[in-house]
């Protein structure tokens, strides 16, 4: 069932701006607690996604976190620079460039990884475990839901 919104409601009352609300929050206290670390939510996301699938090339790692293939592109050549990941041709297509994390990668994802869980934990510390669980359950399936549809964008 669809919520009632007319155009009269607060604006609080508006899901995409809840959601936007929460993610200003998490980027905050991420950014804060990795201050020293320079680095963005989502290029922890790249590397962690690389350490977890080492040899993924780029346009599988812009789908696996949820970004586009020129915004993947900038943030690997970043990464890349700061000597945290390498670029290797693919053995079995020439013109795909697979990727591994290097030992500084490495070791920084693992750092920024912890420091990720803490800042998760912290930010659904008002829930309950059953209330953590029930919400991460509903995002998993609005998002599942207009991934599927075929009109939903691509983010």
């Amino acid at each position: 069932m669809t919520p009632d919104l007319n155009p009269d409601s607060d604006i609080d009352q508006f899901p995409g701006f809840l959601i936007r609300r929460v993610h200003q929050i998490a980027v905050a206290r991420f950014s804060a607690q990795t201050e020293g670390h320079q680095i963005t939510p989502v290029q922890w996301a790249a590397l962690r996604r690389v350490q977890a699938q080492p040899g993924i090339d780029q346009s599988a790692l812009a789908r696996g976190i949820a970004l586009d293939t020129s915004t993947i592109a900038g943030v690997v050549e970043r990464l890349e620079l700061r000597g945290l990941l390498l670029r290797k041709p693919s053995p079995t297509d020439r013109r795909l460039r697979t990727l591994y994390l290097t030992p500084e990668g490495l070791a920084l994802t693992a750092k920024v990884t912890d420091i990720t869980i803490e800042v998760q934990n912290w930010l659904l510390e008002p829930l309950s475990e059953l209330e953590q669980a029930q919400l991460k359950s509903c995002l998993r399936k609005v998002i599942d839901r207009h991934l599927e549809d075929p009109s939903a964008s691509e983010a």
